[in-house]
């Protein structure tokens, strides 16, 4: 596979401009799909405009400055997405957390220094390994070994310190919970749940929230019970 892009043929989720040279970089397959993640490259050049080509990157991630979720970042094509956390060494020393706008593109907020070793991830998968013991996979590919009683299922959020990848709250995916929408046609919205429909079919289980929306349960990424348990949006405290 080729290592660079052609710039129109970059996903949509990408704020970088739509006319400037031929070629942009992919980022390396990882913990998020190339449509849902966007190259530590680009976030440098074009997000945060720190550096003003490939090389000044290489150089400013080959010096240890840059954290991606509490370690340290070392490839420029290394694809950030949802929820990830981005961290800036001094004299910058300035945190940012990953989200998606009103227009379903991948943006930067920033977030205070003592959340930048907080994460949230969205449990994919459950299932159970060799030796008795319950693996869940979160959205961005982790892969987490709990308890064989514990009461994650998917769909909930689990709020980790990172890198040690401890969980400190389980945020259930239930009536009364506070969701970010991160996809559909109310991307970006925060939205209180009021009920889940499941649906015995091929079509994906629906939830309804009090807002007078509903999406698919793919989309509903729960972050807090009365306020986002981090910060999601420009203007919303924890």
């Amino acid at each position: 596979m080729t290592r660079r892009l052609k710039r129109r043929a970059a996903p949509r989720t990408w704020t970088i401009p739509r006319k400037g040279t031929k070629w942009v970089q992919r980022p390396s397959p990882g913990p998020h799909a190339q449509d849902r993640s966007i190259p530590l490259a680009l976030v440098l050049r074009d997000l945060l405009h720190l550096v003003a080509s490939a090389r000044e990157a290489r150089i400013v991630v080959r010096s240890g400055a840059v954290r991606i979720d509490g370690k340290v970042a070392k490839e420029l094509d290394r694809g950030i997405g949802l929820m990830d956390t981005l961290s800036l060494a001094a004299p910058l020393d300035t945190h940012y957390r990953v989200v998606n706008d009103r227009h379903g593109r991948l943006v930067l907020v920033r977030i205070p220094s003592a959340e930048a070793g907080v994460k949230l991830g969205r449990v994919r998968a459950k299932h159970t390994v060799p030796k008795g013991q319950v693996e869940v996979t979160l959205h961005d590919g982790r892969n987490l070994l709990v308890p064989p009683t514990s009461p994650y299922r998917v769909g909930d959020s689990l709020k980790l310190e990172v890198p040690a990848q401890k969980v400190t709250e389980h945020l259930k995916l239930a009536p009364g919970a506070l969701a970010y929408v991160a996809g559909g046609s109310h991307v970006g919205e925060l939205a209180r749940v009021e009920r889940i429909e499941v649906r015995n079919s091929s079509q994906p289980n629906l939830v309804h929230f009090k807002e007078g929306f509903s999406t698919i349960k793919e989309y509903v990424f729960v972050v807090g019970q009365t306020a986002p348990e981090v910060t999601v949006s420009e203007g919303v405290d924890r």
